[in-house]
């Protein structure tokens, strides 16, 4: 009989690198100027941006435990049911099938259509149109099982990496901006507007969740675990400081606060046209790419909740000669369609899918925080590879971000794209809860009607 093959380690070098490629996505291209405009001045946006990366370092402490200790391809999932049981478990699937990845791909659609608009405008709802093409190319090419392989996505998110590098450096060495004029007082904008910008900031760190499950893979997770996070955090955190810290000295905070394509903005001011049109050619790649993974993704997650629950017992149909999940897929295409739909209504595209997804995502992340406390207390004998250090310090101090998170998307009363986009994710999240309060969650299906 052979041996078995020796298990696949991450180094700490590996770790940061997969951290640091999953983090650093198109975000960081368009959401900057929004959180100029909140911020009001170069000092505090900056702070937020810090703050960021505290949160965000807070987080995967939290969840590198967990993941360590259940380490379930279900992520999210199977620890919420773990810990609170199949009926929530179900609710966070239906959020994740309707709310959270199709939000997200009408959002990098958005972003998308934002940054090839001013290089060809499709008419007065451009940046719709273009994001309406994004869902359809990536709906086409997972139909067909011709999705970008994992190697694509990352020699991708490595080359926005360097993108992001170079237009720091060309931005940093670029004449500044004119000083804006003396203000009597820098004040501090209102606990609203901090947390609007921060829903923002946090957008843009998304995906440590997902780094954060490396635990189960590293030799020494006590020990190198945590420096793949402290390490990765801090790399992500002082990249986008830095980037920010360049697109406002070349731009000023009012400036960058007015353009949706901040990137192309600084890297035109800085080096010419040419430099513009390579970093959209950048960012527009890197949106398909985000597209096409939560997609890739959010079906699969789709076609498992279809094969669990009877009331979705449709989406759990496999096309065996395309390899993929074909009903899930147009499932999520057709919720992101809508949602491209409803950022033409506002007219404010991007910040509505922020604003769509950032209550429901806030609110799990609250609810897998408190897990890890729930558990640690319920359930003490399960080995637990990695322990977060300071128990349960950090797992508190980030469940605390993730309810003012929570809170702050629910009350920001300053934009009708923000209010319209809270709006309708509730109401799609209220769906979810009736489907439980009907009892159409009881027990998994295994391809074959419930009992009753």
């Amino acid at each position: 009989m052979s041996a078995k093959p020796p298990k696949s380690v991450v180094t700490v070098r590996d770790g940061v690198a997969v951290l640091v490629g999953i983090v650093i996505g198109m975000g960081i291209f368009r959401a900057p100027s929004i959180v100029a405009g909140a911020a009001g001045t170069e000092s505090i946006a900056l702070a937020l941006w810090a703050a960021g990366g505290v949160v965000t370092l807070l987080g995967a402490l939290t969840y590198a435990e967990l993941a360590s200790a259940y380490p379930d391809k279900g992520g999210e999932y199977a620890i919420l049911s773990r810990a609170y049981g199949k009926r929530l478990a179900f609710l966070f699937g239906w959020a994740r099938l309707t709310v959270i990845q199709p939000g997200t791909i009408a959002g990098a659609g958005f972003v998308l259509g934002d940054y090839l608009t001013p290089i060809l405008s499709l008419g007065p709802h451009s940046s719709a149109v273009y994001a309406l093409g994004g869902v359809l190319i990536v709906t086409i090419f997972n139909l067909r099982g011709l999705g970008l392989s994992a190697a694509a996505q990352t020699a991708l998110s490595s080359l926005l990496g360097l993108c992001l590098v170079a237009l720091i450096v060309a931005g940093l060495l670029a004449p500044g901006a004119p000083a804006p004029p003396p203000a009597d007082a820098a004040a501090m904008p209102p606990l609203a507007a901090i947390g609007f910008a921060m829903v923002f900031v946090l957008l843009t760190y998304g995906g440590w969740n997902e780094a954060a499950y490396l635990s189960g893979e590293v030799a020494n997770p006590q020990r190198d675990m945590t420096r793949i996070l402290f390490i990765g955090v801090a790399t992500v955190t002082v990249l986008y400081m830095a980037a920010n810290a360049a697109f406002l000295h070349v731009l000023g905070v009012a400036a960058a606060a007015k353009t949706d394509v901040v990137g192309a903005a600084v890297a035109e001011a800085a080096l010419g046209p040419w430099a513009a049109l390579l970093v959209t050619a950048f960012v527009v790649t890197a949106s398909l790419s985000t597209m096409n993974g939560t997609l890739f993704t959010g079906a699969r997650s789709g076609y498992a909740l279809g094969r669990d629950v009877a009331a979705l017992a449709p989406l759990g149909r496999w096309d065996e000669r395309r390899a993929s999940p074909g009903a899930a897929i147009l499932v999520q295409a057709v919720v992101s369609a809508a949602l491209v739909g409803v950022g033409v209504l506002t007219k404010q595209g991007f910040e509505t899918m922020a604003a769509y997804t950032a209550p429901v995502f806030w609110a799990f992340f609250l609810l897998t925080g408190l897990a890890a406390i729930v558990l640690r207390v319920r359930d003490p004998q399960t080995s637990r590879p990695y322990r977060m250090p300071l128990f349960p310090l950090p797992a508190l101090l980030f469940c605390a971000a993730a309810a003012f998170m929570l809170w702050s998307s629910l009350t920001y009363a300053g934009s009708q794209a923000f209010n319209l986009g809270v709006q309708i994710s509730m109401g799609t999240l209220a769906i979810g809860v009736a489907l439980v309060a009907l009892d159409a969650v009881s027990g998994p299906r295994d391809g074959r009607p419930r009992a009753r």
